[in-house]
């Protein structure tokens, strides 16, 4: 054999060997992958909120083409056992002088059962609808009052045991929210996924922080936010503050806006930090999961990871309602968001493709954002109200 035939016999031999190693390495990184998918699923809480949503009058059909997953981003001073947080606990979480429950983010994340493009959908927290069992409200405090009220009446009925008193209240809390968003939006929510302020601390600091970049300085007494301008990791408390801040152009919009970008970064970085091949990390997320996270009996957590992974890589397109106005006030003197809700139902079976878009007046769109995984991502410090409105977060390489 020539010295020529034998150099390429080798090359292939390597390029085998290549190819071979590759592909092994691959299948226990993805073995080890859905091993620790199963841990994370094993320590996960969850509810029975499906079978409580069977009794919710006027539901929107259950077969509509997709796959539709409320997420929910709770303030709740207890944790998913509904336990109460030590006094240390809520010093970092910085809420330790409130008291109320409220659902500080809400996002229905709406996945096509044909494998098309995946959309988050926000609604902000001040949006004012009507709340099943309460009264006409701001749309987050649709939990926190329906359990409230739940608990206050096991209370009277007898119910002793304050675990059972926050099961059951929380149930009936998180039905009134579903309610609300399924009858603010049209769509039915299939399967529901809760956090609390506790584990958006504790991942932070799973992964080290997050990435972000403000324009500009800011500074808000009230969520403890005050971050420099330029490129900078927080994590913990200051991460909390970071997507809590409230004295932001375009209020709610703007809030939303960076919130989404974080949650964008915050999952590429959960992916990509060694989370599920390091013990340590792996360790600290099931810790995580187990204090904070509640999902319902049936949603699969392998379908919840690969649209997480889809937020990493920028496969998911945001967007959030269209409203009438940012800075109404109801009777009460309370700040909220107006919104036109027929124009609402409208603007989303337009968008997840059933009807077509009518032209509803004084109704400030909002365009789906698109966020690439290879830069890091860029917030504004003083934008239009009415970019806040768009999403239009820049980003820098």
């Amino acid at each position: 054999m020539s010295t020529a035939a034998r150099a390429k016999k080798t090359a292939r031999v390597i390029g085998r060997t290549v190819v071979a190693l590759v592909a092994v390495t691959t299948l226990a990184v993805s073995g080890y992958f859905w091993t620790a998918l199963r841990l994370v699923k094993e320590n996960t809480n969850t509810t029975q909120i499906l079978q409580v949503l069977e009794d919710i009058p006027n539901s929107p059909p259950a077969e509509d083409g997709a796959l539709d997953i409320l997420l929910v981003g709770s303030d709740s001073r207890t944790d998913a056992q509904g336990r109460p947080l030590p006094a240390d606990v809520l010093r970092k979480l910085r809420t330790e002088g409130t008291d109320t429950v409220n659902t500080d983010t809400i996002i229905v994340m709406r996945v096509p059962r044909n494998g098309g493009k995946a959309s988050a959908i926000s609604i902000p927290r001040d949006t004012y609808v009507p709340i099943a069992g309460y009264r006409e409200d701001k749309i987050n405090s649709a939990y926190g009052a329906v359990k409230h009220l739940t608990a206050e009446r096991l209370q009277a009925e007898g119910v002793s045991d304050q675990q059972e008193r926050e099961r059951q209240s929380d149930e009936a809390g998180r039905k009134a929210l579903v309610q609300s968003v399924q009858d603010l939006t049209g769509m039915r929510v299939d399967h529901y996924a809760e956090i609390n302020l506790y584990g958006f601390y504790l991942l932070t600091e799973v992964i080290g922080g997050v990435q972000v970049c403000l324009k500009a300085g800011t500074s808000d007494p009230n969520s403890g936010a005050n971050f420099r301008a330029g490129p900078q990791t927080i994590s913990g408390g200051d991460a909390l503050s970071f997507v809590r801040q409230r004295n932001m152009p375009g209020g709610d919009l703007g809030r939303i806006a960076r919130q989404q970008v974080f949650m964008s970064q915050a999952m590429k970085q959960l992916l990509s930090a060694g989370t599920f091949t390091d013990p340590g990390r792996m360790s600290g997320l099931l810790d995580a999961v187990s204090k904070s996270v509640v999902v319902d009996q049936k949603l699969d957590i392998a379908t919840l990871a690969t649209q997480a992974q889809g937020l990493a890589t920028g496969n998911v397109e945001f967007a959030t309602i269209p409203v009438t106005s940012i800075d109404g006030r109801n009777e009460r003197g309370q700040s909220i968001v107006t919104v036109d809700r027929e124009a609402v139902k409208a603007w989303v079976a337009q968008l997840i493709g059933e009807t077509p878009k009518p032209a509803p007046s004084s109704t400030t769109p909002s365009t789906p954002s698109r966020f690439g995984p290879e830069k890091l991502l860029s917030l504004d410090g003083a934008p239009a109200v009415a970019a806040a409105a768009r999403q239009d977060v820049p980003c820098v390489d």
